[in-house]
């Protein structure tokens, strides 16, 4: 089965950051993504831009509406993803425990959402 494990934070958390607390953050994530990935079970992984730079697009009768921002109106957004294979949900949860948001960054209000993907088309 496919995952699609999506990091979050907490946007206010980490605009409070100073550049020192973001940097020992940071510094530690690199441990942790090689873990993941050595688990050899990774099939993606990216981090996103911050919601500012977003846009929205929705259906309307007029036709598609687009607009500023992310798609809800959150204190915690999406950072990250990344689609794994694994056997079950308990063996997801198993390799998303290796991710940094995991692991470190409690101060940004850091987590991981896993879910399973229904259908997947590799293109």
């Amino acid at each position: 089965m496919k995952f699609l494990c999506m990091a979050y934070y907490n946007v206010q958390k980490f605009a409070e950051l100073s550049e020192a607390e973001m940097q020992a953050i940071v510094s530690q994530c690199s441990e942790y993504d090689q873990s993941l990935r050595q688990s050899g079970a990774v099939l993606a992984q990216g981090s996103l831009a911050s919601p500012p730079s977003s846009l929205c697009i929705r259906p309307s009768k007029k036709g598609p509406i687009v607009s500023d921002g992310p798609f809800l109106e959150t204190k915690e957004q999406i950072g990250g993803f990344f689609m794994i294979e694994a056997s079950s949900l308990e063996e997801a949860k198993e390799l998303a425990l290796k991710h940094p948001a995991a692991n470190i960054g409690e101060e940004m209000g850091w987590g991981v959402e896993i879910r399973p993907i229904d259908n997947f088309i590799a293109l």
